[in-house]
């Protein structure tokens, strides 16, 4: 009986997960290293430019009654080679909102200056302007020195299961990102602005194939919990030239 069992014991043994090494948790870093490549790798890492085309759903404030559909809606974007604040403005951009003829929302920024349909804006207001909206594109740079990343509690972004990471940059910002456990694309973003709490909601995913860029086909804007956009990007350009004047409206 002994040479029967003492065999099968040393097999229960090695099957216990208990026995040998036990794999070491995935930390921020490794998580974010995999959002990077699951989204293209070096090529969106470090674009120069992207050009996106599509359509909205604006609420002005949150509310069902301030619904508005927008036939075009279109984003030029000229990126920083470095950045080391989360949510200032950087590069360059612009973004208009338009139903045939009639401008609904112009706002842009050409390196210095912020600008709108009614002409240059203020520093103040440009400065809370930016600080509510730049904020995703830090995840790009959170490999870099002077970063910290924290791996937070897990969580889940529309059912599908999601690591948390917040990302401090130098000055000490914060960013979350939720990156979805399976295929690692970043699902969700959520930073504090003078508007209050604002989290985004990305899903739809496709491949730009050169250079390879994944790009959001939705994503759904939110402050203090209300719904303000939802924006369909049925288009995206990586890289392509995008001239100085685009960036200022009106050629001003």
């Amino acid at each position: 009986m002994k040479r029967i069992l003492l065999p099968l014991f040393a097999v229960l043994c090695a099957m216990s997960p208990l026995a040998g090494a036990v794999d070491e948790p995935l930390d921020a870093r490794r998580i974010v290293q995999m959002a990077h490549a699951a989204a293209g790798g070096d090529s969106w890492k470090r674009p120069r430019t992207l050009h996106l085309t599509g359509t909205a759903v604006l609420y002005a404030d949150g509310t069902a009654a301030s619904r508005r559909e927008v036939s075009h809606y279109e984003m030029w974007r000229e990126f920083p080679a470095w950045n080391r604040a989360a949510h200032g403005a950087n590069g360059r951009f612009r973004l208009d909102a338009r139903n045939g003829d009639a401008t609904l929302y112009q706002i842009s920024y050409d390196g210095k200056d912020t600008w709108n349909d009614k002409g240059r804006v203020e520093q103040a207001e440009a400065s809370r302007e930016w600080s509510e909206n730049f904020g995703f594109g830090i995840i790009r740079f959170a490999l870099d020195d002077g970063f910290v990343l924290t791996r937070m509690a897990d969580d889940q972004v529309e059912g599908r299961a999601a690591w948390t990471v917040r990302v401090a940059d130098p000055g000490g910002a914060t960013t979350m990102f939720w990156i979805d456990q399976a295929d690692h694309t970043v699902r969700k973003v959520g930073f504090a602005t003078p508007r209050g709490w604002h989290e985004r909601i990305y899903s739809d995913f496709y491949m730009v194939p050169q250079p390879r860029f994944q790009q959001p086909g939705r994503v759904r804007l939110y402050y203090g919990g209300a719904l303000v956009s939802d924006i369909r990007w049925t288009r995206a350009v990586v890289d392509a030239p995008i001239a100085h004047e685009i960036f200022v409206l009106g050629g001003r």
